[in-house]
């Protein structure tokens, strides 16, 4: 299983969850091999080449599925023709979060706060292109408000200016952010899924809070390469939906702030398809272009 982050990173967790699963399930061994880099491109590339017989599988996110080949110029593969979907794992949301000071208790309040001083909210994301970045954008647009984009590199840099007050907004992965909410250093007012997570049901969707349509998620799935024979696909979509359901797995995703999902292929076809336009539309809307 190729997972294009470094050990330790949410999609490391994931894919070394769902391994050890699927290990017990199948009989055979499965082993993580990080490839880090360029967005993820490097990892789905050596996928999307690699021979389809089912024993070379992509834990793919929304950032190198998505995102980066629409911010990337000459990529060696196409994402939407070269990678065949299996399943979708998981779905991360954002929390919209605030920095304490910022005086504003609802999401109503805020956009109120930025359509009053136009020039007084910044908003940070982990990078150019990120999905932080584009949630921002996204907010925007179905806001009509003005916020000043501001890149760090990477989530940590990005949170800590968030609680030193460099920048007032972000939508940042739950998992990152909730210590801080629940210690008072950061005011949570969102999520950015389509309903409450699990990891904090009392906060209200951006979509209860008046944006209509506004769902914007981190998510995590299985790729193969697009010669693998839809049989195996089907195979190994089972599995893997059998192994999301265990309970271990269950607990184990919570705690990251994880929503598993297991849909089939097609379904997740679809899925892929969406959020491919989706971000097409924001990133030429917006004029967002690469770092």
């Amino acid at each position: 299983m190729i997972v294009h982050a470094s050990p330790g990173g949410g999609a490391d967790f994931l894919a070394r969850a769902i391994g050890t699963k699927l290990t017990e399930i199948t009989g055979q061994t499965i082993v993580i091999d990080n490839k880090a880099g360029a967005s993820g491109t490097i990892a789905a590339d050596m996928v999307a080449k690699a021979p389809g017989d089912g024993y070379t599988v992509l834990m793919g996110q929304s950032t190198s599925i998505v995102i980066a080949p629409q911010l990337m110029q000459k990529l060696p593969y196409d994402t939407m023709k070269d990678l065949k979907p299996v399943t979708l794992v998981a779905e991360v949301p954002n929390l919209l979060v605030i920095n304490p000071n910022v005086p504003a208790k609802t999401v109503k309040e805020l956009i109120d706060l930025a359509k009053a001083k136009p020039e007084y909210l910044n908003f940070g994301s982990s990078g150019n292109g990120a999905p932080s970045h584009l949630a921002g954008e996204m907010f925007k647009v179905s806001t009509g408000v003005k916020m000043t984009h501001v890149p760090y590199k990477g989530a940590g840099p990005a949170v800590n200016g968030l609680m030193a007050g460099e920048i007032q907004v972000m939508f940042a992965p739950i998992v990152s952010v909730m210590p801080q909410v629940k210690s008072g250093r950061l005011k949570a007012l969102a999520v950015t899924s389509s309903t409450r997570s699990s990891a904090a049901p009392e906060l209200p969707t951006l979509m209860e809070s008046g944006l209509a349509g506004y769902e914007i998620n981190s998510w995590f799935g299985l790729f193969v390469p697009s010669s693998t024979p839809n049989a195996i696909v089907e195979k190994l979509y089972l599995d893997t939906s059998k192994a999301l359901k265990s309970p271990e797995i269950r607990e184990r995703f919570a705690r990251e702030g994880a929503e598993p999902v297991g849909s089939t292929p097609a379904e997740f076809a679809k899925f892929v398809a969406r959020e491919y336009a989706k971000y097409t539309k924001i990133i030429k809307d917006q004029n967002i272009q690469p770092n």
